[in-house]
């Protein structure tokens, strides 16, 4: 048995099967899955803290709120990010705890609303990158281009979707609740969809900022605040690879910190899905990160096992 900390990120998208499987029920079902995973690692013994992303289900909230705005006012974008807390830490929570109960695990799960300052003049406002909402085909986004003004990327080869600005996360407001929460036994869902951004005054004052910030990046930043042992992602691959979805792929079972910067600068890793989990990963291990794995939820106890995932650490001894 082990008292190491854990932080689990798991992607937005993950709690999507396919685009014909996204209802909240859907959803429900894809967590179902996904704690029972969790569950395993917490019955080892460890303290996990779960973040998640919150793209596609804070693009669907946008979307509602903008068909809806001829009858109801429109929803700001942090408010929506905020409604995803809520609304994915409440659907996890139920799913753990009824793992829990029929594993007889006398764990409780509780979800922090969470805020995580950014940096007001970060130039991320004026470059929108963070994919949101549903897939579209090119056509599709092109006609949402002209009638609703959305600023549209192709997304890793997998369709069309709306972007919005991404900061870099500065600082996370609850962190104490968070950490003190851990400590005392609680499972704890936190800084859900990247964390609700928000800018900070001279005076100390916080206010709501039109942006998502990445889970990944947010996790990170958690991780290292709370004195993890290990930052794990969570993610739709088993390995990372070099060359993905070429011949030469290769599945990687190891890499140094150094030997994910090369294979980054090389352009192995794709802006949007690979790339920002390993910056993520870096940024955890050389703020004195101990070690990081990335693979698939079905995955996690092998990966934990060593038997596969991707294991990512500071160097080599």
């Amino acid at each position: 048995m082990t008292s190491k900390v854990a932080v689990v990120a798991i992607g937005g998208n993950s709690l999507i099967s396919d685009p014909q499987h996204q209802t909240v029920p859907d959803q429900f079902a894809a967590t179902r899955k996904t704690a029972v995973h969790i569950a395993d690692m917490i019955a080892a013994g460890w303290n996990v803290v779960i973040t998640h992303g919150n793209g596609p289900q804070v693009g669907f909230i946008l979307l509602r709120s903008e068909l809806a705005s001829h009858v109801l006012h429109e929803v700001p974008l942090d408010s929506c990010g905020a409604d995803t807390q809520g609304a994915l830490g409440y659907m996890i929570q139920q799913c753990l705890g009824n793992e829990f109960k029929k594993r007889g695990i006398t764990r409780q799960v509780v979800t922090v609303v969470t805020q995580v300052v950014v940096d007001a003049h970060d130039s991320a406002f004026a470059r929108p990158t963070k994919p949101i909402g549903p897939f579209y085909t090119e056509a599709k986004a092109q006609q949402y281009r002209q009638e609703r003004g959305w600023q549209m990327i192709e997304d890793a080869g997998r369709g069309w979707r709306r972007v919005v600005a991404s900061p870099r996360p500065q600082r996370i407001v609850e962190r104490d609740a968070i950490h003190m929460l851990v400590q005392a036994g609680f499972v704890v869902i936190a800084v859900g969809g990247g964390g609700v951004p928000v800018v900070e005054d001279e005076q100390g004052q916080l206010s709501g900022a039109a942006a998502v910030i990445d889970k990944d990046y947010a996790s990170a930043l958690l991780a290292h605040s709370i004195g993890a042992d290990l930052f794990l992602i969570s993610t739709s691959v088993e390995k990372v690879a070099l060359h993905y979805g070429t011949p030469d792929q290769i599945w990687l079972d190891e890499m140094t910190v150094a030997e994910a910067k090369q294979y980054m600068a090389e352009g192995h890793f794709a802006p949007g899905s690979m790339k920002p989990k390993i910056e993520a990963v870096i940024d955890f291990l050389q703020r004195d990160g101990r070690e990081a794995i990335i693979t698939s939820p079905e995955n996690i106890a092998r990966a934990l096992a060593g038997k596969t995932g991707t294991r990512i650490i500071p160097a080599r001894k």
